[in-house]
């Protein structure tokens, strides 16, 4: 319910970009995101700085190339992004937050019942977006390189 105490805690006017976390919302991020690796050189780059590259590019929907001079390089927070996909930091992150959204919401931390379509069972089944990423991806043959030639009675 949008009370003045909700419009005072939900506004981002005083926000370099909308897109931007605030400082609770830092708060609950910053312990999920994993220390440097021991070992390699320090970071250059603050990671609160990287968390706010990549709501950008996520909440405008711009290019990479597009990504404000203001915020660290569209290469660093790219990278960054990738590696907390493949180590698996951005699940933990949208898993705590959506805990955290189902207790505010005075419900339990995971849910007691699910629904599932009849297409979604037809994906799993078909072995879901492994299998249509690999079908598009397939290499074609071009019928230019063709051993034999069908448009002429001659040889080629």
């Amino acid at each position: 319910m949008w009370t003045p105490e909700n419009r005072a805690r939900y506004d981002r006017s005083k926000l370099r970009y909308p897109s931007d976390l605030t400082d609770a919302e830092w708060a609950l991020v910053e312990p999920l995101i994993p220390p440097a690796k021991p070992g390699g050189n320090k970071r250059t780059v603050a990671e609160r700085a990287v968390v706010d590259g990549v709501m950008y590019v996520l909440t405008t929907g711009c290019q990479w190339a597009a990504l404000p001079k203001d915020l660290p390089p569209k290469s660093t927070v790219h990278d960054y992004l990738r590696r907390w996909d493949e180590d698996g930091t951005l699940e933990r992150i949208h898993h705590a937050l959506y805990v955290l959204c189902r207790e505010q919401a005075g419900r339990e931390a995971s849910p007691t019942a699910a629904i599932i379509d009849s297409q979604s069972v037809k994906g799993a089944e078909k072995g879901g977006a492994a299998s249509t990423r690999r079908a598009t991806t397939r290499a074609r043959r071009s019928r230019a390189r063709s051993a034999m030639c069908w448009s002429t009675p001659r040889a080629c």
